[in-house]
């Protein structure tokens, strides 16, 4: 089969296709999916490059979303049938644990073995492109808006880093519960995108600090008021942006993080904190449940997946720079 392929870590433009690499072969609970679809991640592209304290076996195909069509089981498996369309939840829950597209070839190929636990039904009215937007990006976003977050109709939301996967997902969550959003990004291009989907205010966080124009905006908060300012800031960014996101919330309001792009060891000040009651709240991954209300969301319009491009397989290290350096709006697609 044609796969793309690392043989060990490396930079851009290190990832080769290969025309022959071997097919899989089930084995006792394990099905084959020819893949339809696979989306990136930024995970993927620190698997490339090779993660401390993280060994993953090579050769190694990544690709951690991906949907697709069954074309063979194994002798054990009961509940799946060749045909039937399948999203791949790629975190393990049953076995050692670890991350199909990581510890196990994932879907930047023609086909994929899957052990039968990770599959998730897939209705025919959710295409393989928009399924394969969903497990990492969007159960990320899910868990930290919905279930972690819990944000409410008439939530005030400022969204950093809102023209990713996650954040254009954080944007349609939050315009679907009634929230006002306020999006941030680093052009007017994005700015322009990110309205269309439902921002309510955009951001140039290249021009102007952020939360000085939510000072202007929206007022400066008072730690003995619950109004002004923000409800909740969504910050998976940390860095340099992690105190100035304490200084827009107001009195008991949340920080809701999932990650930390810029930076895992901000500067921080505690005073805001404790002075305003704010909530700093982590969200860590999703539960199958979870991926099953985003697959049931898309299948019935609620929630429509934000895709910048579709490239074929050939083309996977350009898909790589693309979202490395930070040139695309919502999620790239590759497909075999």
């Amino acid at each position: 089969m044609r796969a793309a392929v690392i043989q060990q870590h490396g930079g851009p433009g290190s990832i080769a296709v290969e025309n022959d690499f071997p097919d899989p072969t089930p084995a006792a609970q394990d099905v084959v999916v020819r893949i339809g679809a696979t989306s990136l991640n930024y995970h993927d592209i620190f698997t490339r490059r090779g993660m401390p304290g993280i060994k993953v076996p090579m050769p190694c195909i990544m690709g951690l979303d991906f949907a697709g069509e069954i074309v063979e089981v194994g002798p054990e498996v009961g509940d799946w049938r060749v045909g039937q369309r399948v999203l791949i939840d790629p975190m393990d829950r049953v076995g050692p644990g670890g991350l199909i597209g990581e510890m196990w070839h994932g879907g930047l190929a023609e086909y994929c073995k899957v052990p039968s636990h990770h599959l998730v039904a897939l209705p025919d009215e959710v295409s393989f492109e928009d399924a394969a937007c969903l497990p990492v990006a969007y159960g990320t976003a899910l868990r930290m808006m919905y279930t972690v977050g819990e944000v409410r109709k008439g939530d005030r939301v400022l969204i950093l880093g809102a023209s990713g996967g996650v954040g254009t997902c954080c944007v349609r969550l939050a315009k679907a519960r009634g929230c006002e959003v306020i999006a941030c990004a680093s052009s007017a291009d994005k700015l322009a995108r990110l309205a269309e989907i439902g921002a309510d205010h955009g951001i140039n966080y290249v021009e102007e600090e952020f939360h000085k124009w939510v000072f202007k905006n929206f007022g400066k908060p008072h730690r003995r008021r619950y109004e002004d300012g923000v409800d909740v800031v969504v910050n998976f960014t940390g860095g340099d942006t992690w105190v100035p996101s304490l200084k827009v919330l107001h009195r008991g309001g949340k920080l809701l993080t999932c990650g930390a792009t810029a930076g895992f060891d901000p500067k921080e000040d505690l005073r805001y904190i404790w002075s305003y009651e704010l909530k700093v709240m982590g969200a860590n991954g999703w539960l199958r449940e979870e991926l099953e209300e985003l697959v049931a969301m898309v299948g019935d319009g609620r929630l429509v997946p934000v895709i910048d491009r579709e490239l074929p397989l050939d083309q996977v290290n350009e898909a790589f720079r693309l979202l490395e350096e930070r040139e695309v709006f919502g999620k790239v697609i590759v497909k075999p």
